[in-house]
């Protein structure tokens, strides 16, 4: 027999498919996993998930077959989240709200797999690109298309894409905002030019997936909708969304973590930050937080850090996650009547600060370095080329399933968009090659 627990959760394991969804329908909390399960299973056998192997984390393909590609990224985060939420069921276990909505194992796991299934080649630099093509037609957002592929073009379902439940498309709802309510584009859009830094996305999803984001929310009090979609006006700038779920801020929390340490890894391995910079940069700085363990076990971060060993680096990234993982707790925001919105996961004290340090080095040494800026160009530069030549050349160039969605849609740019953006980096560069470079091509290439 159905609980009062499991009658609440209910609505949040509806599929969009499911036109009368469960109502009437007995779970227990075997079967109600069983469908986060099934999510899970959706998303790794989906080929979004398997390209993620070949897109760009930071390094680019090819480098190495060492360094971190989308696809382990979003692995070591659902390893990460699923962490975040055994300390806090520990953590909480005689709370019985907070341990009742604390994600399970498949739940977070799905929503951490499924994180980045819409960023397109070329990373960061590849969803500018797309966006200087699309932000006049509703936009172009990562996590935006994230959503477009779980709600719409995923093969599972013809109409509703992977058709996951309601509530892991929930936790995958980063910025619960469209493209149209947040833009603010300055007058340089309008400016031919290769620096398209100014075609940055607002964070938000695309336009077109507005009716998905309704059937996302729409177990939610009326109050709850409205403030969830709140936003705030930024003057000369994009406006940014104000909230997030309880699942998404452990799965955000999760992927700051590996942002921040593992990546930081990949730059210690390929040696592209020195003892020199790390020293400057991030452990002067935490010699203001006198409880961190950079500062209170300073010598065994940087002899295991910088020993040259995989076996020595690997053990001090591991300590710094489980640091990490362990200084996470469940706080309570204001405004919010459903246990989804009002809880919130959130790193406290001198650990947030201290992962923020670790951030902003990976961002001003790595991410910002002219090398990889250098790579992130070359890609944007590609990915403009091929979505001008494939719209004005449909006919000639789109692969017929996309011909003919091209020709009934109505909407040309965003069929070019969604076929440019689940392309991986190696079959853009083919691609780009096969039509561009003379003296590469054959009919029997095969991308």
């Amino acid at each position: 027999m159905e609980t009062k627990q499991e009658h609440i959760m209910t609505p949040w394991i509806d599929r969009r498919r499911y036109a009368a969804g469960y109502a009437g329908k007995s779970f227990n909390s075997d079967s109600i996993d069983s469908e986060y399960q099934r999510d899970r299973a959706r998303i790794i056998h989906s080929s979004s998930f398997r390209r993620l192997q070949s897109k760009t984390q930071i390094f680019s393909i090819g480098d190495s077959d060492f360094y971190r590609t989308r696809l382990t990224h979003s692995l070591e985060v659902a390893q990460i989240g699923s962490g975040i939420c055994e300390q806090l069921r520990q953590r909480y276990a005689d709370d019985p709200e907070s341990s009742t909505w604390i994600p399970s194992l498949s739940l977070i796991e799905a929503i951490c797999l499924g994180h980045d299934l819409g960023h397109p080649p070329f990373g960061h630099g590849g969803e500018v690109a797309l966006n200087a093509l699309m932000y006049a037609h509703g936009g172009f957002e990562g996590n935006g298309q994230t959503l477009r592929i779980i709600g719409r073009l995923g093969e599972y379902s013809p109409e509703h894409g992977l058709d996951l439940t309601r509530r892991t498309m929930l936790g995958l709802l980063k910025y619960p905002v469209l493209h149209n309510e947040v833009a603010g584009y300055g007058k340089e859009m309008q400016a031919v030019s290769s620096n398209i830094d100014h075609a940055k996305p607002p964070k938000c999803i695309h336009d077109d997936e507005a009716d998905v984001l309704t059937w996302i929310l729409a177990p939610l009090p009326e109050q709850d909708r409205q403030g969830f979609r709140a936003f705030k006006h930024m003057p000369g700038k994009h406006a940014k969304s104000l909230h997030k779920g309880f699942d998404t801020s452990i799965m955000e929390l999760a992927d700051d973590i590996a942002y921040g340490v593992h990546d930081l890894e990949d730059a210690l391995a390929l040696e592209l930050v020195t003892e020199r910079q790390w020293r400057e940069q991030v452990m002067s700085r935490v010699e203001s937080l006198p409880e961190s363990p950079l500062n209170t076990q300073a010598e065994f971060y940087n002899s295991k850090l910088f020993s040259g060993s995989d076996r020595d680096r690997k053990h001090a990234i591991s300590k710094l996650v489980a640091y990490f993982i362990g200084n996470i707790a469940i706080r309570e925001q204001d405004g919010f009547a459903s246990p989804l919105l009002r809880l919130q996961a959130e790193m406290q004290g001198e650990a947030r600060q201290l992962l923020d340090i670790l951030k902003k080095f990976v961002l001003d040494e790595v991410i910002r370095h002219p090398k990889v800026q250098a790579l992130e160009f070359k890609g944007q530069q590609m990915i403009m080329r091929l979505f001008v030549t494939l719209l004005e050349n449909p006919d000639r160039l789109l692969p017929p399933a996309y011909l003919a969605q091209f020709h009934e849609s109505g909407r040309s740019r965003r069929v070019i968009c969604d076929y440019i953006a689940g392309m991986t980096d190696l079959h853009a560069t083919r691609l780009y090659h096969r039509l561009f470079s003379p003296d590469i091509g054959s009919v029997f290439d095969r991308l």
